[in-house]
């Protein structure tokens, strides 16, 4: 997965600027980033990559680019 990419679509998901987020932006850092973008996250992700993320490991995540390993980590179970 393209983790450029990744945060492209964080971004849109988050309505945010483009360029708004590289892979090492803290998601602590965002003020559109709460529980509503969480589950928002975990819908994008079903969609766009056919994959599940528990939550508890969304919530443990710190940067763009975890969440975008948790997902290529998911992708390949």
């Amino acid at each position: 997965m393209d983790k450029s990419e990744f945060c492209r679509e964080l971004e849109s998901m988050l309505e945010l600027e483009p360029g708004a987020i590289q892979p090492q932006t803290r998601l602590d850092a965002l003020e559109s980033w709460d529980s509503v973008s969480v589950i928002t996250f975990i819908a994008m992700v079903d969609q766009h990559y056919g994959v599940s993320v528990p939550p508890r490991l969304i919530a443990e995540a710190q940067t763009a680019e975890d969440l975008a390993n948790l997902v290529a980590a998911n992708k390949a179970e």
